[in-house]
């Protein structure tokens, strides 16, 4: 979402806002990455989550409706999760609309490879120190073991992972 919102930034429109369900403290971003975009001039809307997009009559994007959210109680994992607040729909006005909706893994790794070890959010699990998986002759790195994280940290992981498939082609695999 930073990502985007910084680079839309740049593509000059009068503004660009990052709505999200969630308090400051609770963004999944690192907290350089939203003063960075705030000291770029991205603007925030937190604790709000759209609810529908509005068109004219020919279908183009005129505004996003809203809802104040609230922090509920804890989950079974301890998590408080947003719950929206009854009647505080509001409408922000825009023309475009970019979604950046979170990180999935990708379903189709687990049905083609179901010996391959996964956790419940279908990430893949490895050593960490080699980015071997639990299926012989398979390395893994970046998001597909993290969930979502940074570039850096996927270059990293590559970096590991490299030095591991070599040592592993090296001695016959």
């Amino acid at each position: 979402a930073m990502d985007s919102a910084r680079t839309a930034l740049r593509m000059g429109p009068q503004s660009v806002t990052v709505i999200y369900r969630r308090a400051k403290e609770d963004a999944p971003a690192r907290k350089e990455e939203l003063l960075h975009a705030e000291e770029e001039g991205v603007l925030f809307r937190f604790l709000a989550n759209p609810v529908r997009f509005i068109g004219d009559e020919s279908g183009w994007l005129k505004g996003v409706v809203c809802i104040e959210m609230e922090m509920g109680d804890p989950d079974e994992s301890g998590k408080r999760r947003p719950v929206g607040k009854k009647g505080t729909e509001f409408t922000v006005e825009t023309d475009t609309a970019v979604v950046a909706v979170g990180f999935g893994v990708n379903p189709t790794i687990t049905q083609t490879t179901p010996d391959l070890e996964t956790n419940r959010y279908g990430v893949v699990v490895v050593d960490p120190a080699t980015g071997a998986t639990s299926k012989k002759g398979v390395f893994a790195g970046g998001d597909v073991i993290t969930g979502g994280s940074t570039v850096i940290s996927a270059m990293g992981q590559a970096k590991i992972a490299a030095g591991a498939i070599d040592k592993y082609l090296m001695n016959g695999g």
